[in-house]
């Protein structure tokens, strides 16, 4: 993904500002080793050979995500569909909070997401605003139906795979929402977490941002996992392997029976902790808000490496 600011609103600005922005993957289609160190849901995941071989399929939905249509004008996968932020997640305060279901449904629909669809997302400006989308999908049930394509718009343009200026003939899709509010973390429940006993919680805090960021103020007991750690380098921006990502995971403290609980500045870095432990096949939340609802509320905060 290259290094440019999505300008979606102020918030979203400082988020990636605040982050040296680059991209993000894994091939899906890569043989699994053992049951407890592969990816528990492999099909989270595409690679940009299995995309190419299935452009024609009737059910594919492969939509484009970004703030700028000229962008996606320009060039995109062929067949993809546009989808502004603005139309999965609020620019209003705290940051990037859900819109309520029915705009997400009509939204969705509108772009060829329905019942049936096999949804493949990307995002070229950075790709928590990719997992943001994925985040949603699982809200309404339908996450298990989406996948991050490996590499993005740069893993294909590297490649030299095609591309499109065309924007293709889209049919509005019919998508039943079956809500999934249990996954959408809010402060009064996050005040309770942070207050308990260290240790007597199923629930890890991640705190998905810089270790800058971290350090400067975090909620009490959340340890550190920068969400662009899961990339093997920036060179070569790919997800890296499934045990390798669960030991970071195990590192941060979330061992087996333990579930995972994301933050970051307003609900997008903090959305790909979120995509990882899906992938992976933990249990998790997201607290939407997130720092910035956090600090804004004058919630207490600990500053330096340690979490508590």
């Amino acid at each position: 993904m290259k290094c440019s600011m999505p300008q979606f609103a102020g918030l979203f600005v400082l988020a990636c500002a605040l982050t040296c922005l680059r991209p993000v993957a894994h091939a899906a289609d890569a043989k699994t080793p053992s049951a407890q160190s592969a990816a528990a849901h492999p099909n989270l995941v595409v690679s940009t050979q299995w995309l190419a071989d299935h452009l024609s399929d009737p059910q594919l939905v492969i939509v484009h995500i970004g703030h700028d249509r000229g962008d996606y004008q320009a060039a995109h996968i062929p067949g993809a569909r546009f989808l502004s932020m603005d139309k999965f997640a609020s620019n209003q305060d705290p940051g990037a909070e859900l819109l309520p279901p029915d705009q997400l449904k009509q939204n969705l629909e509108a772009i060829g997401i329905g019942d049936n669809s096999r949804v493949v997302y990307y995002a070229p400006d950075w790709d928590p605003m990719a997992t943001r989308l994925f985040f949603t999908l699982d809200y309404l049930g339908h996450g298990d139906q989406a996948a991050l394509l490996d590499g993005g718009m740069d893993q294909w343009l590297r490649e030299k795979r095609p591309t499109s200026n065309e924007e293709p003939k889209i049919t509005p899709g019919t998508l039943t929402v079956h809500l999934h509010p249990e996954i959408v973390a809010k402060m009064d429940w996050m005040t309770k977490l942070v207050a308990e006993t260290p240790g007597s919680s199923d629930f890890v805090i991640i705190d998905a941002r810089p270790g800058k960021r971290y350090r400067a103020g975090h909620l009490a007991g959340a340890e550190s996992m920068f969400w662009e750690t899961a990339l093997v380098s920036q060179n070569d921006p790919v997800l890296r392997s499934p045990q390798e990502l669960r030991k970071a995971l195990e590192t941060a403290g979330v061992t087996q029976g333990k579930k995972v609980v994301s933050y970051c500045e307003v609900g997008l870095q903090a959305s790909y902790t979120y995509f990882l432990a899906r992938y992976l096949g933990y249990d998790a939340k997201m607290y939407d808000g997130s720092y910035s609802e956090w600090s804004g509320a004058k919630q207490p905060v600990v500053r330096g490496d340690s979490p508590r």
